[in-house]
């Protein structure tokens, strides 16, 4: 991995933001907002979540489906345990269903446990897993280890989706979050994630905008696509119609789909609906 390869300065990135939201009130419009709307991963991962509640969720996403025309949100994202109670009542065809899992949120674990939970959560029906990257283990500069635990889990989850959370509230520093980033895609993430929503600093445009300049750093490399998903603290439209158009300006248009770009919200998804169509109820 390039350590501290990243050309971004915080002045210069926080000049482009501030740019970007000045269009934020031009750009909410019905097809923007229907397309965020698209790219949610609908997320309960709450400690008090019971099954009821969760089966709830889920006939909710199925009744949305069969009283509209705009299309459904891109996955359910839940706790492992309650991965089985989606994929039993799930009705949705092509909607994903995704698992926090290898000791989520903290990560702090032996890899052979995160390994076991993963493996559980696939056989139970997920087919998406996002996981925490060991920050611990990357602030003290042990990348090996960091690289091998992704590498192995992704190698588990084999055509699955992996995305890997890189808590980057914690990580803060422009270069920090680079270079997680490059970690993190080069062992085979398929998605890099800002945050858990469980610190006090969750998802941040200028963090986003690192992730994109490494997903596109790693794409001219390579040539392969990966996906961004920005989550935690993120509900209203405004909010995210920014971090859609950082995507757009740093990775153009054709990142602009639930393949490469999540949102992981609970509070979006109404708050979306309203400003496409107050009468409509999900």
């Amino acid at each position: 991995m390039d350590i501290n390869n990243s050309k971004l300065t915080i002045e210069e990135v926080n000049k482009t933001i501030a740019k970007l939201k000045q269009k934020v009130s031009d750009n909410k419009t019905k097809p923007i907002l229907t397309q965020i709307f698209n790219c949610i991963d609908l997320t309960s991962l709450n400690t008090d979540d019971t099954e009821d509640k969760i089966l709830k969720l889920t006939q909710r996403v199925n009744k949305f489906s069969s009283n509209t025309s705009i299309p459904n949100v891109a996955a359910i994202c839940v706790y492992p345990t309650m991965v089985s109670t989606v994929k039993k009542n799930l009705k949705v065809p092509n909607l994903n269903i995704a698992a926090v899992a290898a000791c989520f949120p903290s990560s702090q674990t032996y890899l052979s446990i995160k390994l076991a939970e993963c493996e559980i959560v696939l056989n139970k029906g997920a087919n998406e897993i996002d996981i925490v990257l060991s920050v611990g283990k990357f602030l003290e500069g042990n990348y090996h280890y960091c690289t091998t635990e992704i590498t192995m889990i992704k190698q588990l989850l084999a055509h699955n989706h992996l995305k890997v959370i890189l808590e980057t509230g914690i990580l803060q520093d422009l270069n920090h979050i680079y270079n997680a980033s490059i970690l993190s895609l080069e062992a085979g993430a398929d998605f890099i994630k800002t945050s858990t929503g469980k610190t006090s600093i969750s998802a941040t445009p200028e963090a986003v905008y690192s992730m994109c300049t490494a997903i596109k750093d790693y794409y001219n490399k390579t040539g392969e696509k990966k996906g961004i998903k920005a989550s935690g603290g993120i509900s209203t439209s405004e909010e995210a119609i920014l971090y859609y158009l950082i995507v757009e300006k740093v990775l153009g248009k054709e990142w602009l789909n639930n393949k490469l770009f999540r949102f992981g919200a609970s509070r979006l998804a109404n708050n979306v609906l309203k400003d496409i169509d107050e009468s409509i109820v999900f």
